[in-house]
């Protein structure tokens, strides 16, 4: 599939072939929430903690005898039910990751890139390069265009300029080729490939 190449200022830059394997599959929606699901659970902290009865800070003495009182069995006021006493079942600090097999990543990732295509919202820039790091230059360049919520994805090294102008834009993401991700392409409005970013992703997945 060929696609119109642009550049930062809309003017036309030429053509650019996408790979079908990569740009023409039919998304499937289970593989995508499954990777999404992958990349939150990561990305989730995990730091949550509730104090059990045995890490309350409280007398451990029986609250009174055994028998002959008319009352209710009790030993620790550390119980749940006392006020003071620890929490039953609360939340405990670990780590919400689980695993996922490589090629189902990979293939999410296919899927998402396929999806952002068929809804048109892919662009592909020549060079995602800036003459200064100047955002109200750049936030204009990207009226002109079209763009208010885009991710935009470089090659390997991005321009420095680039991405201190587009810095302070909202909506707007600039990550590496080696950083796209199903999340982050999902989130956002329109893609936005420079070309150097389509030929790693075409050699990425030969």
């Amino acid at each position: 599939m060929e696609l119109n190449v642009k550049t930062l200022e809309g003017k036309d830059a030429g053509k650019v072939s996408l790979s079908d394997a990569i740009f023409g599959l039919e998304p499937r929606e289970d593989i995508l929430a499954r990777v999404i699901r992958w990349q939150l659970a990561k990305k989730q902290q995990g730091t949550h903690q509730a104090k059990g009865r045995a890490d309350v800070s409280r007398t451990g003495a029986k609250m009174y005898k055994q028998k002959g009182t008319g009352r209710a069995r009790h030993h620790s006021a550390r119980a749940p039910q006392f006020r003071g006493g620890g929490k039953a079942h609360g939340p405990v600090a670990r780590s919400h990751e689980h695993d996922l097999p490589k090629k189902v990543r990979a293939l999410g990732l296919r899927h998402a890139l396929s999806a952002k295509l068929k809804a048109e919202d892919v662009i592909v820039i020549d060079n995602l390069v800036a003459t200064e790091a100047k955002t109200k230059a750049l936030a204009g360049a990207f009226e002109t265009l079209g763009l208010t919520n885009a991710l935009f994805i470089g090659g390997a090294e991005l321009d420095s300029n680039f991405k201190l102008a587009a810095k302070n834009i909202p909506n707007i993401d600039v990550l590496p080729v080696q950083g796209i991700n199903v999340y982050d392409i999902l989130r956002r409005g329109k893609l936005v490939l420079s070309k150097a970013a389509v030929e790693a992703l075409e050699e990425r997945f030969k």
